[in-house]
């Protein structure tokens, strides 16, 4: 029963933390309106395998060699930051191309490409291994079971995949795309925007 609990409790701060608007939700709200729902729906697996990673990186502990080794740390979040900020280029580069400008971008990027993309994106961003700790540490018990070591990562991936697919699913309507299709120049700038800015939080902000 304590179990339960305890793993209920993780999960729930699990949830709150993948609603929370981040690179991630950016880009599979993007490939699932610009593309097509199945894209929208291999990135949140990206994303969702992603943060299984963090998550067992973080019950093995990451977070006490991260805040050992500070030039660690940093070389991530410099390195995760630019990577944001190269996919906010990119986005903003091509906001003003109508989808049958860019060519059949369903063929362009492969569902491969798409997952690979969500798995990349989640993983340019080392903070969230380190909110992944803080919150195992808070609440888990000092011995930590053999099959949480197993369990953790699994529920990470489908708190987070799971979220994202339902963004996937929302946003991939026939309603939001035409919305999307009529205002893109203003959508694809805006989502640009905040992905700098979330590249730049990452790359200067404080620890």
């Amino acid at each position: 029963m304590e179990s339960f609990w305890i793993l209920g409790s993780i999960a729930f701060a699990l949830m709150l933390g993948a609603m929370s608007p981040g690179p991630t939700s950016i880009y599979v709200a993007k490939n699932s309106i610009a593309i097509s729902r199945k894209h929208g729906l291999f990135t949140a697996l990206g994303t969702g395998t992603g943060a299984a990673i963090f998550g067992l990186l973080a019950v093995l502990g990451l977070q006490a060699f991260l805040l050992a080794v500070p030039s660690a740390y940093l070389a991530l979040k410099i390195c995760g930051g630019l990577y944001l900020l190269w996919m906010a280029y990119k986005i903003i580069k091509h906001a003003k191309e109508p989808i049958d400008a860019e060519g059949d971008v369903a063929a362009q990027m492969t569902l491969r490409r798409a997952f690979m993309t969500g798995l990349i994106t989640q993983l340019s961003n080392p903070k969230i291994a380190i909110i992944l700790a803080s919150i195992f540490t808070a609440l888990l018990p000092k011995e930590i079971p053999t099959y949480y070591y197993f369990v953790l990562p699994v529920l990470c991936f489908f708190i987070d995949a799971g979220w994202c697919s339902l963004v996937a699913v929302a946003l991939s309507a026939e309603k939001p795309r035409r919305v999307y299709l009529k205002f893109k120049a203003v959508f694809d700038r805006t989502a640009g925007a905040v992905m700098t800015a979330l590249g730049l939080k990452l790359i200067f902000g404080m620890k």
